[in-house]
């Protein structure tokens, strides 16, 4: 029998990734299963930390229902609402890597910059948005590992149901499932199945890794000043890409 080489794509001789995203659907339990997924990592030894890169789509429906509004959209229009989720997810994606850089911790990702390009798909953006989109976030490195947490639609929206301060319809959570899936991006994905218990899908996440060993993880202070320059460089390029393209979006959604 040939030996085992990789664990979720990640080669079992090579450092302990640095950065894990998880994506999916609303539903899905992404910020769940994140924290859960950074506590574990942690107890085991690795420096691994929650990090949150969310579009404020829920804070601006928030805002929406103190207005008497249905939704995000319904107060600002389909299009402002995918620029504004672009700028702040940037905007975390930015801080995220940047804190990363300095720190020299395991980002554990609750959501990247594919959860963007899926959220233009689902909601029928055109497909110039997404191109400026992928122009912005371009010079954001893609994490070391992505987990996506398919979940069928059906058990996602009894999720969201009782989770009792939103709602989603079925018809645009099978949208944005099959959005998942169309990315170019999506083989490079490791496929979680997300529609059990929190302990089965936390265990199945934690499986798609490899083992924490203490000889495969950098020390952090070395691995910050190793990619300090470097993170530097790239922050300042992605601030001069992303003002420009979702400046130009931003212009042209009103």
């Amino acid at each position: 029998m040939t030996p085992l080489s990789t664990v979720g794509g990640v080669p079992l001789n090579s450092p302990f990734p640095r950065s894990v995203a998880l994506i999916g659907i609303d539903g899905s339990g992404k910020t769940t299963q994140a924290h859960r997924l950074a506590e574990t990592l942690a107890a085991e030894g690795a420096p691994a930390v929650y990090r949150r890169n969310a579009g404020g789509r829920h804070f601006v429906g928030r805002i929406a229902a103190w207005f008497g509004r249905p939704d995000a959209e319904a107060l600002v229009g389909r299009r402002a609402m995918l620029v504004i989720e672009s700028v702040l997810r940037w905007g975390a994606l930015v801080r995220t890597l940047l804190r990363r850089a300095v720190t020299g911790e395991t980002a554990v990702m609750d959501r990247y910059a594919y959860c963007q390009y899926a959220s233009m798909r689902s909601h029928r953006a055109k497909p110039a948005a997404e191109r400026r989109a992928r122009l912005a976030y371009r010079l954001f490195p893609p994490p070391d590992v992505t987990l996506l947490l398919a979940v069928s639609p059906a058990v996602a929206q009894a999720r969201i149901d009782a989770r009792g301060y939103d709602h989603e319809e079925m018809d645009y959570l099978e949208r944005a499932d099959a959005a998942y899936r169309s990315l170019p991006e999506f083989p490079s994905f490791v496929v979680i199945d997300a529609n059990g218990t929190p302990d089965e899908v936390a265990a199945a996440l934690r499986a798609a890794l490899p083992p924490v060993s203490p000889f495969q993880i950098p020390h952090p202070r070395a691995s910050a000043l190793l990619a300090s320059s470097r993170s530097t460089v790239l922050a300042f390029g992605a601030l001069l890409a992303g003002v420009v393209a979702l400046g130009y979006q931003l212009l042209e959604s009103f």
